[in-house]
């Protein structure tokens, strides 16, 4: 596995990536999140013009999972990570998300931050483990409180969320 930035062309692959990986929210209930439609292309040209969409390669050097990242309020936020359910628990999340953390460093950013549903086995406490921490609303930044105030809009609140820090 090799983690890159993506290229133009495989754009629509990363659409289908994300498909695939909302399929099993159907089983938890959550059949709307399972028919969500992943971001346009020209949202990911806008993240991978950004440098900030990267992909995780397998064979053939085709994309198996991506990761959408952007600066806010001084942290690097995940705003997508998806994993094909063909190469999910071969941690290759993980492996998107130590490249996120050292982007970030590197940029002098102090942590990551998402937002994620706390009730989903492979939302909150996956990333629990990898060191996230649930913010009170208190401690939400303006950036974050934005995000969330979008995420309410579009129906997300439905299910129990929760934004989450990691230090760096």
């Amino acid at each position: 596995m090799r983690i890159r930035p993506a290229t133009p062309a495989e754009l629509p692959a990363l659409q289908d990536i994300e498909r695939a990986a909302g399929a099993p929210f159907r089983d938890l209930g959550m059949p709307e999140i399972a028919d969500d439609e992943p971001p346009a292309l020209d949202v990911l040209e806008h993240y991978r013009r950004a440098g900030r969409c990267w992909v995780a390669s397998g064979p053939q050097d085709r994309p198996v999972a991506y990761l959408l990242a952007e600066p806010v309020d001084g942290a690097l936020h995940i705003e997508q990570v998806s994993v094909h359910p063909r190469a999910a628990r071969r941690g290759v999340g993980r492996a998107l998300m130590a490249h996120a953390a050292d982007r970030a460093r590197e940029e002098g950013l102090t942590s990551l931050t998402l937002t994620t549903f706390t009730d989903v086995p492979w939302n909150a406490p996956y990333y629990e483990r990898l060191g996230f921490r649930p913010l009170p609303e208190a401690d939400l930044t303006p950036g974050l409180r934005a995000i969330r105030a979008t995420e309410a809009e579009l129906g997300l609140d439905r299910w129990p969320r929760v934004c989450m820090r990691k230090p760096l």
